[in-house]
Protein backbone atom coordinates (compact mmCIF):
# COMPACT_ATOMS: atom_id res chain seq x y z
CA UNK A 1 0.00 0.00 0.00
CA UNK A 2 2.73 2.20 0.84
CA UNK A 3 4.02 1.83 -2.97
CA UNK A 4 0.55 3.23 -4.31
CA UNK A 5 0.21 6.21 -2.20
CA UNK A 6 3.91 6.96 -3.12
CA UNK A 7 3.07 6.71 -6.39
CA UNK A 8 0.08 8.79 -5.83
CA UNK A 9 2.58 11.69 -4.46
CA UNK A 10 4.61 11.16 -7.68
CA UNK A 11 2.07 11.60 -10.64
CA UNK A 12 0.64 14.48 -8.40
CA UNK A 13 3.86 16.17 -8.36
CA UNK A 14 4.46 15.30 -12.29
CA UNK A 15 0.85 16.87 -12.72
CA UNK A 16 2.03 20.08 -10.70
CA UNK A 17 5.14 20.44 -13.01
CA UNK A 18 2.99 20.15 -15.90
CA UNK A 19 1.25 23.07 -14.49
CA UNK A 20 3.98 24.79 -13.93
CA UNK A 21 5.50 24.55 -17.34
CA UNK A 22 2.11 25.71 -18.37
CA UNK A 23 1.88 28.80 -16.82
CA UNK A 24 5.82 29.79 -18.15
CA UNK A 25 5.04 28.51 -21.68
CA UNK A 26 1.19 28.11 -22.41
CA UNK A 27 0.00 25.19 -24.33
CA UNK A 28 -2.10 25.04 -27.42
CA UNK A 29 -5.46 27.00 -27.01
CA UNK A 30 -8.19 24.57 -25.60
CA UNK A 31 -5.24 22.78 -23.54
CA UNK A 32 -3.87 25.13 -21.43
CA UNK A 33 -7.04 26.39 -20.49
CA UNK A 34 -8.44 22.96 -19.54
CA UNK A 35 -4.64 22.42 -17.39
CA UNK A 36 -4.94 25.87 -16.01
CA UNK A 37 -8.76 24.96 -14.47
CA UNK A 38 -7.77 21.29 -13.97
CA UNK A 39 -4.61 22.53 -11.74
CA UNK A 40 -6.89 25.73 -9.86
CA UNK A 41 -9.82 23.45 -9.07
CA UNK A 42 -7.02 20.72 -7.06
CA UNK A 43 -5.47 23.81 -5.78
CA UNK A 44 -8.66 24.71 -4.20
CA UNK A 45 -9.39 21.19 -3.29
CA UNK A 46 -5.82 20.46 -1.60
CA UNK A 47 -6.57 24.01 0.19
CA UNK A 48 -9.42 22.76 1.68
CA UNK A 49 -8.50 19.45 2.61
CA UNK A 50 -5.16 21.33 4.31
CA UNK A 51 -8.04 23.82 6.18
CA UNK A 52 -10.06 20.74 7.18
CA UNK A 53 -7.39 18.43 8.96
CA UNK A 54 -5.72 22.21 10.40
CA UNK A 55 -6.75 20.57 14.14
CA UNK A 56 -5.67 17.04 13.43
CA UNK A 57 -2.10 17.77 12.85
CA UNK A 58 -1.30 20.13 15.83
CA UNK A 59 0.24 16.84 17.69
CA UNK A 60 2.64 16.55 14.93
CA UNK A 61 5.91 17.15 15.28
CA UNK A 62 6.42 19.53 11.85
CA UNK A 63 2.88 19.95 11.57
CA UNK A 64 2.83 23.05 9.19
CA UNK A 65 5.42 20.59 7.11
CA UNK A 66 2.32 18.22 7.44
CA UNK A 67 0.30 20.79 5.89
CA UNK A 68 2.38 21.83 3.25
CA UNK A 69 3.21 18.49 1.99
CA UNK A 70 -1.18 18.31 1.99
CA UNK A 71 -1.55 21.40 -0.33
CA UNK A 72 1.13 19.86 -2.82
CA UNK A 73 0.23 16.24 -2.44
CA UNK A 74 -3.55 16.42 -1.19
CA UNK A 75 -5.40 13.04 0.24
CA UNK A 76 -1.70 10.66 -0.94
CA UNK A 77 -0.25 12.66 2.23
CA UNK A 78 -3.05 12.14 4.56
CA UNK A 79 -2.87 8.33 4.13
CA UNK A 80 0.56 7.88 5.37
CA UNK A 81 0.21 10.13 8.24
CA UNK A 82 -0.10 7.73 11.22
CA UNK A 83 -3.62 7.55 12.95
CA UNK A 84 -3.28 8.89 16.90
CA UNK A 85 -3.30 6.36 19.43
CA UNK A 86 -5.28 6.67 22.00
CA UNK A 87 -3.73 6.71 25.59
CA UNK A 88 -4.77 3.62 27.72
CA UNK A 89 -7.32 4.24 30.49
CA UNK A 90 -6.20 3.49 33.99
CA UNK A 91 -8.70 2.08 36.26
CA UNK A 92 -8.53 2.46 39.97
Amino acid sequence: MKLLWGLGKLLTLLFWLVVLVNLLTPFIYPLHVLVNLAGSLLATLHLLEALFCYRSLRGRAHPWLDRLKIVFFGVFHLQTIPAPTAPKASHA
